[in-house]
């Protein structure tokens, strides 16, 4: 079992790994890293297979995806024996994480990452699932993916984020979001660097200790699910990174979906923890998160923003091959 103790930033990777597109009649891996596959869930991941699979494409289960070992969800180490199995398998051609949760950084020290580094594929997914796309970039330089999980593919009421991953994943495409999106300016500015983020509480975990991230010049991407994460709480999690200095580090925000019954809005927390010291730009779009319209981001990447554009932020760098 490979286990490795050193922090992410300090095996920082000189070289960025552009995995290859997604092609009809490719093989999708799908695996569980975070809660378990029970109940509604079985009969949602498989009408997920069945849309996957009428677009042209095939789909392999884990052999562990269905497991619940700990009666909260499989063990760390047979999470990582999925996701280091689907990397090693020479069919599969992509890695979608099937739902969120809570503890998908369980897998870290069981990752084998000298496997995922020599093996480079498309990983996907978002909220708890930041958690091993973040680590995977850091630790290989390997580019990986926030976009809808498997499941959601058939719990979403429209297809817009299956979309947009087919649009990302398979054509290339450098568009994020739709063209018709609004971009709202929150601090005026410009900026260039590679794109780093997801689930606000999930990255929060990731600035501090053995597996934290490297932030220094990045364009940092949040957003927050609201039906878990108060605004106090909001604001607790971003003072955290302002006072362990990731604010000191980044080039810029780009701030997405956060919905609270206070109507307090996620961009109001951020401005309230960065006062008047940090004159980075800040944006806000509506089009990532825990919403029924998520674009992929491709972390890894460079980003620009520009608050003198309509599309305030656009990717400058291939993230497929």
């Amino acid at each position: 079992m490979f286990l490795n103790s050193l922090s992410a930033s300090s095996e920082r990777r000189q070289a960025m790994i552009i995995p290859d597109r997604l092609k009809l009649g490719d093989t999708i891996g799908v695996v569980a890293p975070s809660n378990p596959i029970i109940g509604d869930n079985i009969e949602e991941l498989q009408k997920a297979k069945q849309i996957v699979e009428k677009r042209g494409f095939k789909v392999k289960f884990s052999k562990n995806i269905y497991a619940n070992t700990n009666g909260y969800s499989s063990t760390a180490q047979e999470k990582a024996e999925d996701i280091n199995e689907m990397f090693q398998d020479q069919e599969v051609k992509m890695i979608w994480c099937a739902k969120g949760g809570e503890n998908s950084n369980a897998t870290f020290e069981y990752l084998d990452y000298e496997v995922i580094e020599q093996n480079p594929k498309i990983i996907c997914g978002y909220s708890d699932a930041a958690s091993i796309t973040s680590m995977i970039n850091a630790k290989t330089g390997l580019v990986t993916f926030n976009g809808t999980n498997f499941k959601t593919i058939a719990t979403d009421e429209t297809d817009y984020s299956f979309q947009e991953a087919l649009k990302r994943l398979v054509e290339g495409s450098l568009v994020l979001g739709k063209e018709e999106e609004e971009y709202k300016t929150i601090q005026e500015g410009q900026a260039e660097g590679a794109l780093l983020g997801g689930n606000l509480s999930i990255i929060k975990g990731l600035v501090a200790g053995t597996y934290q991230l490297d932030f220094q010049d990045k364009i940092l991407f949040l957003e927050e699910f609201g039906l878990e994460t108060s605004p106090a709480l909001a604001n607790n999690y971003l003072y955290y990174m302002k006072q362990n200095g990731v604010f000191n580090q980044i080039k810029g925000i780009w701030i997405g979906s956060y919905q609270h019954e206070s109507n307090i809005r996620l961009e109001q927390i951020v401005l309230d923890v960065l006062g008047k010291e940090y004159r980075f730009p800040i944006i806000k779009s509506n089009n990532f998160g825990h919403i029924e319209t998520k674009t992929v981001i491709p972390m890894g990447t460079k980003a620009k923003i520009d608050t003198n554009q309509n599309r305030k932020i656009e990717l400058v760098e291939n993230c497929v091959k």
